[in-house]
């Protein structure tokens, strides 16, 4: 029976990573900063990916460390991403060599920027597309850049056995991040969709991405490489607001917004975002308009060719089933978003 570690266990990538591990078979070991009534099933070890000793520890005698954890959206500027996802990488890596484990880390599209994620000539960006220059102020797109090169690096320096996955927006039960925020926007029973909202967002389901982070811990032709794990089906802004609606059991009217308008607006908002915060931030970046205007621009054709990366949740299932669980843990899923 392989072992693994799983740090993130509670979250959203992480927590689908350990179901997938337990489904299959594996005996499953969390890092966790306190304990926890669920996953059941799975040993627990207290700590902090932040502490070498702790993270050392619990990686000791598995086959596998899976990398999950993550700061999405700490408060603190780029230090609070720096700590977390750099130095807890950093610690991923010395706990899979001391444990002589395999570690598979979860990076993230992120890598790519906002503006390099659009390939020129209109298309699709893979792993073999260059990473362009990131705004200072882009803190976990660095953060996350910063700890796959750390990841890949252990691995061409012969340390350690390492892949990085990148996904993009992960939907799914238990998401704190993403369904929460949409899913207050459609609860008021109306939606705004740019240009008829017939273009294809970058998101993909937890589960799926679970299912292509356990394939790549066990090919080993993956080791030193990353893949997108980024579009896992096709699905238009106007169909996932649609099946958000019915998995809310509520009815929601889609109100069209011409493009120039919403461009207009756009500006506006940032504009305005500036003046109230003297230009220190915005409400708004670039990415979130190009997220809903523009198609989906990743390929991960490389997993799906040689991880075998085959994704069975659909979002005609999963997209209702994400926002059923919201519906259900909406005080607890709200209070820690």
């Amino acid at each position: 029976m392989p072992s693994a570690l799983v740090t993130g266990a509670t979250g959203l990538v992480g927590s689908h990573v350990v179901a997938r591990l337990l489904a299959d078979g594996w005996s499953v070991r969390a890092l966790v900063r306190a304990r926890v009534p669920e996953p059941r099933g799975v040993e627990q070890r207290v700590g902090d990916v932040l502490d070498p000793a702790a993270f050392a520890s619990a990686a000791a005698g598995v086959d596998v460390v899976f990398h999950a954890a993550a700061a999405i959206t700490p408060r603190g500027g780029w230090e609070a991403f720096r700590r977390l996802n750099v130095d807890g990488t950093r610690n991923a890596v010395d706990a899979a060599v001391a444990s002589r484990a395999r570690l598979v880390h979860v990076s993230s599209v992120a890598v790519y920027g906002s503006g390099g994620r659009y390939a020129a000539g209109g298309g699709k960006t893979s792993e073999d597309t260059p990473l362009g220059p990131l705004p200072e102020r882009a803190y976990y797109a660095r953060s996350k850049r910063e700890s796959e090169q750390i990841v890949l690096d252990a691995h061409r320096a012969g340390r350690v056995w390492s892949t990085a996955l990148r996904p993009d927006v992960i939907y799914g039960p238990r998401d704190r991040q993403f369904v929460p925020r949409l899913a207050r926007l459609l609860d008021r029973g109306f939606a705004p969709v740019i240009g008829g909202g017939v273009t294809t967002l970058a998101v993909v389901h937890a589960a799926n991405v679970a299912d292509g982070v356990v394939r790549a811990a066990t090919n080993t032709a993956a080791g030193g490489r990353a893949f997108n794990l980024a579009n896992d089906f096709d699905v238009t802004v106007a169909e996932f607001f649609r099946l958000a609606a019915e998995g809310l059991g509520r009815r929601v009217r889609l109100v069209n917004i011409p493009l120039p308008v919403a461009r207009s607006l756009f500006r506006a908002v940032r504009i305005g975002a500036r003046l109230l915060t003297g230009g220190r931030s915005s409400v708004v970046s670039n990415s979130s308009l190009g997220f809903v205007t523009r198609d989906n621009p990743f390929t991960s054709e490389r997993a799906r060719r040689e991880l075998g990366w085959s994704p069975s949740v659909h979002p005609s299932r999963g997209v209702p089933d994400a926002f059923r669980w919201w519906r259900a843990h909406r005080a607890a899923s709200d209070a820690s978003s």
